[in-house]
């Protein structure tokens, strides 16, 4: 496992670990839905580095996806802290691929 796979991990369980019970409970439902309305912010808990995406035709499988909706807005504002955080530990030569 390489130093970016790692990062994204460790900085995927701090988002995670920001979520209250009721978030948690929250995101479990947006996952049985069968995708996001065209237009709503998520994250891909995958792949950290995009960051906010918008949900189009071809939004990544549910059960990768945080919605925005499924939390607060305090919690969404530590969470982009985090994605954040990710984006400045990049190496110099992938910070370009996160912008």
């Amino acid at each position: 496992m390489n130093d970016s796979n790692r990062n994204e991990l460790v900085f995927r369980e701090n988002i995670l670990k920001l979520l209250s019970d009721d978030e948690v409970a929250s995101v479990s439902t947006a996952e049985a839905a069968s995708s996001l309305a065209s237009g709503e912010e998520f994250l891909d808990l995958e792949q950290l580095g995009r960051g906010v995406q918008k949900a189009r035709s071809t939004a990544p499988a549910m059960g990768r996806v945080l919605p925005r909706k499924a939390v607060h807005d305090q919690t969404w504002r530590k969470i982009l802290a985090e994605v954040a955080a990710l984006h400045n530990t990049a190496a110099p030569a992938a910070k370009s691929l996160y912008r």
